[in-house]
């Protein structure tokens, strides 16, 4: 497990340049990512040519989490970016735990290497690292890595608290500034997006390989899947053949959902709205994922034969859109200069960027209406991050939505006829409910 004390301290850049590097010494490697993030995986897929997978003690339960620890077989090892800090996670108990890295690496028995951010301190880091290690006494830990290291005399410094404190120093990373990964809004941008990704994870893999002992990191690697009698599957299929949106505005899908529809035998129809694509007219469903619509809201409202397969889908077939896409399929999107942008019209949503309000944390929604895969009266776990405001929202509500702790949230989601959408990205169906 890659983690750290904190966002922002180096671990992405770590993983990206472990998992190329690993991979060019001859090991098959399967990433995962801890927690409820869509844009890593990509990043991680692209490192290492294996598809990521999310891993998340707070909403998925039992079955789902051994399903998605089997995707590791065949692999010679095993690599999870960490989310936030090590500890980080929510107050309340969800399907197995709160959420944090620390946890998803304890069932499994994942050693923890720890990226500090050494930067402004020498000695001083080690009682940060010493205090990681000993919070939880029974967390297997392999040792740290210290980035942003500003000379050998302050490397120096920083290895003799480590030796102090007995901590393995698996690597020391040279500051630089010419290795971080674009930013917007919502975290990194999208691989996809990327002008040159390939040849950035190069360097991360070689900056890596300079500074880090891969034979250690090899050598620390220990751990299981989770054993148990419980029949196992990914996520089933909504539909036979789905129409999905796939392009740099919608592009923000669970791995594990994609990979169980696939298993059950549905065909994927990507279509790009950006490229003012119609969904595939024989197609059961289509669906919209999350992305950036907010940036691309003017071509989206030109892209005509976009609009005109889509509503001509749902004159007879079922619509579903999450976050990006459900604010697509609304009335208008107002971008962040206040320009307003005719959306599909399938749904009355009017959101706002220029009204920015900030939405993150786990949701539990139990539907009133149907929506694609589920009918009403199921309960479904998933996540909500986005800076929009609604500032109209006339249809009837699809479901009842909490967050983590059990408080009633408005985005509610909403239905019309064969639409429907929700700001939450979904993760699975509750396995406690």
């Amino acid at each position: 497990m890659i983690s750290a004390p904190a966002s922002g301290t180096g671990k992405t850049t770590v993983m990206l340049g472990l998992l190329r590097a690993l991979a060019e010494d001859g090991l098959t490697i399967q990433p995962f990512k801890s927690g409820p993030d869509y844009i890593d995986p990509a990043f991680h897929q692209a490192a290492c040519g294996r598809a990521s997978f999310n891993l998340d003690g707070w909403a998925m339960g039992a079955k789902l989490w051994q399903a998605i620890t089997a995707q590791a077989m065949g692999s010679d090892l095993c690599l999870a970016e960490g989310s936030m800090g090590l500890f980080d996670g929510v107050a309340t108990r969800g399907q197995q735990g709160f959420g944090s890295s620390a946890e998803t690496a304890q069932a499994l028995g994942w050693p923890v290497v720890l990226v500090l951010d050494v930067g402004g301190q020498a000695q001083s880091a080690a009682a940060t690292a010493l205090g990681f290690r000993s919070y939880m006494p029974d967390l297997p830990f392999a040792g740290v890595i210290l980035n942003r290291v500003a000379s050998a005399r302050h490397e120096r410094l920083t290895r003799l608290g480590m030796e102090r404190a007995g901590l393995p120093v698996l690597g020391v990373l040279p500051r630089r500034g010419d290795l971080a990964l674009p930013e917007r809004h919502l975290g990194l941008i999208q691989a996809v997006e990327h002008p040159d990704l390939d040849a950035a994870i190069g360097n991360y893999a070689a900056f890596l390989r300079a500074n880090v002992d891969l034979g250690a990191i090899r050598a620390a690697a220990a751990g299981r899947a989770r054993q148990g009698a419980l029949p196992a599957s990914l996520p089933r299929p909504p539909a036979q053949r789905i129409a999905l949106a796939r392009d740099a505005a919608f592009s923000f899908t669970y791995p594990h959902l994609l990979q169980g529809w696939r298993n059950a035998g549905a065909e994927i129809l990507p279509f790009s709205p950006l490229a003012d694509e119609a969904p595939d007219p024989t197609a059961d469903l289509v669906w919209l994922p999350g992305g950036y619509p907010e940036l691309h809201a003017g071509r989206l409202a030109g892209a005509q034969s976009f609009r005109t397969g889509l509503r001509r889908h749902a004159e007879t077939r079922p619509v579903h859109g999450e976050c990006g896409g459900y604010m697509a399929m609304g009335d208008a999107l107002i971008d962040k200069d206040g320009t307003r942008h005719q959306m599909l019209g399938l749904l009355g949503l009017v959101t706002s960027y220029q009204t920015r309000k900030f939405h993150l944390g786990y949701r539990r929604a139990v539907l009133s209406a149907p929506m694609p895969g589920f009918t009403p009266g199921t309960a479904l776990r998933g996540h909500e991050f986005h800076y929009c405001s609604i500032l109209e929202q006339p249809d009837a509500p699809l479901a009842e939505v909490r967050d983590a702790d059990g408080g009633l949230v408005p985005e509610t989601g909403s239905h019309r006829g064969h639409a429907s959408g929700t700001f939450f990205h979904l993760i699975t169906q509750d396995e406690s409910a």
